[in-house]
């Protein structure tokens, strides 16, 4: 209704998920640099996560329109509650093969010989398995295996597991720890931000033939945000009800109002707050960004840093150890003042120098990212006429690497200082402070 009020050629904020109306945000701009990395890669699993609702399957869809045929074979399958045989089957058929009433052993020859024709026809396989949340250990096992078929050392089956957030923690499980190795990247999708309320819908309506009418006071993209906290679904199940609101009103300006009456009448949360996502082993892989044929790509991390956490702090810190000399005389509220003046003025600049240090590490790790990018993607490069130099890109990745290793050894022996001076400090303190009170019961 509203989309013939307001002369629409569309549903731009329809449930059903659409790449015609993808949005690039900053979390799913991440997400297609993992992913066009993978391709790139061509082995291994990408694993994406989201809340629902999130842009998973509308990601994935905008990736697939990029995507050469004659290059990829890409098929997909959504997951249910099923166990590792029905999952064969389900890629099987996936992959347009018959598999009734034969074996598992008859399957698997079925899908080997299917990835064999398409390597020979120079085609790679990828497989995007949806809702993954919902397989069992058995099913995502059969899945590993899967990819373990190659030909001339060269994997023959790539996969990509969407989920909601629980996959992650399915994912940390023991059964599962040879897949973990097997993750190059992985990327949780976060809510939009508050300013990217305004550009997406916008967008949306923009598509649909918008033109200018109904418009947007700054006040209700306000309102929009702190009802649906940013989820692209919850955001676009608003916006439907708002302009039909709006159509039915007869309303040319949408304004905070409109908005909060409809929130009211759907029984909405006037101030939903994102809730960040759980800390995951898998979260582990750096951020980085490049950009190589219409993909970002980030950096190939070591595969024990993507799949292992970081050792708790306190893990790391140096142990306190008696020093072999008598503490020095050291005045009790001196030295507190001297405590307090790391932690302050001393740390502020401590603080400001390991800022620019990590930033500095950081870009160097996003042009190796990028080097690395276009030494893996070069071979499916859309142009074949852009050359590579394999010796330049060697000395820059030598010269790269050196002053990485040479930064990131300074930041390590910068934080073992500072606990260190700081733990002297401490039990300077908590020593005259021991003498103190004898001398007091003295």
């Amino acid at each position: 209704m509203y989309d013939q009020f307001y002369g629409l050629q569309g549903r731009p904020f329809q449930l059903t998920p659409d790449p015609a109306y993808y949005f690039e945000s900053a979390t799913h701009r991440k997400a297609l640099s993992y992913l066009g990395y993978g391709l790139a890669q061509g082995e291994g699993f990408i694993v994406i996560t989201g809340d629902i609702g999130a842009g998973k399957t509308t990601l994935v869809g905008h990736l697939m329109q990029t995507i050469d045929p004659a290059r990829l074979t890409a098929v997909k399958i959504v997951s249910t509650q099923v166990e590792g045989d029905d999952m064969l089957r389900l890629a099987a058929q996936s992959f347009g093969l018959a598999t009734d009433g034969q074996t598992k052993a008859a399957t698997l020859r079925q899908i080997e010989s299917f990835l064999y024709a398409q390597a020979r026809a120079g085609r790679r396989t990828l497989l995007i398995v949806d809702e993954a949340q919902n397989l069992s250990v058995s099913a995502i096992e059969e899945l590993r295996m899967l990819s373990n078929f190659q030909l001339g050392g060269q994997s023959l089956l790539q996969i990509f597991l969407l989920g909601q957030p629980e996959f992650r923690d399915l994912l940390k499980s023991s059964e599962l720890e040879q897949l973990r190795q097997r993750v190059i990247a992985t990327h949780h999708l976060e809510p939009m931000m508050a300013g990217e309320v305004e550009p997406y819908v916008l967008h949306r309506l923009s598509i649909a033939g918008w033109q200018g009418n109904p418009s947007f006071t700054p006040a209700a993209y306000d309102a929009l945000y702190a009802a649906t906290g940013g989820v692209p679904r919850r955001l676009n199940a608003l916006v439907s009800r708002v302009l039909l609101l709006g159509a039915i009103e007869q309303l040319a300006v949408i304004d905070a109002n409109v908005v909060g009456a409809v929130v009211e009448d759907m029984g909405l949360d006037a101030d939903i707050a994102p809730e960040p996502a759980a800390p995951s082993v898998l979260d582990t892989i750096e951020d980085a960004e490049g950009s190589v044929a219409n993909f970002a790509l980030v950096e190939d991390e070591d595969r024990s840093a993507e799949i292992n956490p970081e050792p708790e702090e306190s893990a790391m810190e140096e142990p306190v150890i008696d020093a072999p000399f008598a503490a020095p005389e050291v005045d009790v509220q001196e030295a507190s003042e001297s405590v307090e003046a790391v932690n302050t003025a001393d740390g502020f600049a401590a603080e400001q120098l390991r800022h620019d240090m990590m930033a500095e590490i950081e870009a160097l790790r996003g042009e190796i990212a990028s080097l690395r990018a276009m030494q893996a993607h070069a071979p499916f490069a859309p142009n074949p006429e852009v050359q590579i130099d394999p010796d330049a890109l060697k000395s820059c990745f030598t010269l790269i690497e050196e002053r990485l290793a040479s930064l990131e050894f300074r930041a390590e022996e910068q934080d073992t200082a500072l606990r260190r001076v700081l733990t002297l400090l401490i039990d300077w303190v908590e020593r005259e402070e021991q003498n103190a009170d004898m001398q007091a019961v003295a």
